[in-house]
């Protein structure tokens, strides 16, 4: 008994054959390869396998071509479970992939060569999980970081401001974190400067401030 039924897309004919190849030799069947999505589809549709390794850039444009076939595939063979290969982290495109539910998984191609970790993925996947590429988690936690107007408090003034958003003034912020009012004077200030509100005749300060917190939450 084979451990799944796969078929391997990538127009990469030596990686193609080296995935194929490596599967085989741990006890995957291997149905069919294809080079684009046209093939890949008549595959999948002709056998119907249990897991499908598609690559994200395929002719003839080489940008979504896999990516728009997983999309297909999972339209209408739900129960194949789909590993996309990228050579980058493409955080929009695998996003849109992960969120079509379970059974999928995203890939950078340099963890191919990685045989313990490579299978371990698919049997996650093929057992009904969603796995994401390291490499995609460290991006996307970059990416809020570098998104998230409040990364630049401290976690004091991030506290502050909290109990700012709940409506408390300076004196209630004071007795619930056993400081000083003055102490919080001066995280507010602090909160302000570092959110860039300067004072104007128009707005409150310490509202924007509030309004950025709630936004970014």
């Amino acid at each position: 008994m084979s451990l799944a039924r796969v078929i391997v897309a990538d127009d990469d004919v030596l990686l193609r054959e080296g995935i194929a190849s490596l599967l085989e030799r741990t006890g995957y069947e291997v149905l069919g390869q294809a080079d684009d999505g046209a093939e890949l589809l008549r595959l999948v549709r002709q056998h119907n396998p249990d897991l499908v390794i598609v690559d994200i850039r395929m002719p003839p444009t080489h940008t979504t071509e896999g990516l728009d076939t997983a999309r297909q595939i999972r339209e209408q063979f739900p129960a194949v479970a789909i590993l996309v290969l990228s050579g980058y982290v493409e955080v929009e495109h695998a996003m849109e992939l992960l969120a079509s539910g379970h059974r999928i998984g995203y890939l950078l191609k340099s963890r191919v060569t990685k045989m313990e970790e490579f299978t371990e993925t698919l049997e996650r996947i093929l057992g009904g999980g969603s796995v994401i590429d390291p490499a995609l988690v460290h991006e996307l936690v970059a990416s809020h970081q570098r998104n998230d107007p409040l990364a630049v408090l401290s976690s004091r003034e991030t506290e502050v401001l909290s109990l700012m958003a709940e409506g408390r003034s300076n004196a209630g912020i004071a007795r619930q974190l056993w400081v000083t009012e003055g102490t919080v004077e001066k995280h507010v200030q602090h909160i302000l400067t570092k959110l860039g509100l300067p004072e104007t005749d128009d707005d409150h300060r310490r509202v924007l401030a509030v309004i950025t917190y709630l936004e970014a939450r």
